[in-house]
């Protein structure tokens, strides 16, 4: 694949960031990728997981201190925000201040003690025993 025909693509369908019907009629993202012909792959999916994965714990980092969280709990709070959204897990005030504090505990009773555990409670389950004992 040449240079020339990358650039001259970008210049051709223009980078969308958010998905919108082209001009076909087509759900389409990015520089022209029609999503309902070609969707995307498993490896493409993969490395778009990564890059949230990365934006999702850097939005946790720069919100609540984690300071006394091993891996496995700040992956609770990472994995909340891919299921709640950030602005979500700030929601939950009480079980940021627990985990804060490093009192896990009161941090898993606070999960449980919500709406989001009714509407997710096979995930919940899973996250506060991985916010109790701080691995998977």
């Amino acid at each position: 694949m040449s240079m020339n025909l990358v650039e001259q693509l970008k210049k051709h369908e223009g980078y969308r960031q958010y998905p919108y019907y082209c001009t076909g009629g087509k759900l389409t993202i990015g520089y022209g990728r029609n999503l309902e012909s070609n969707g995307m792959n498993e490896e493409e999916a993969e490395q778009l997981l990564v890059n949230d994965i990365r934006n999702a714990e850097a939005g946790v980092k720069r919100r609540i201190d984690v300071t006394h969280c091993n891996r496995a709990r700040l992956d609770v709070l990472v994995n909340m925000v891919f299921n709640i959204g950030l602005d979500g897990l700030m929601k939950f005030k009480r079980m940021i201040a627990a985990v804060e504090a490093g009192n896990f505990a009161d941090a898993a009773y606070e999960m449980k003690d919500s709406k989001w555990y009714k509407q997710v409670p096979n995930r919940a389950e899973e996250l506060i025993e991985q916010m109790i004992k701080g691995e998977y």
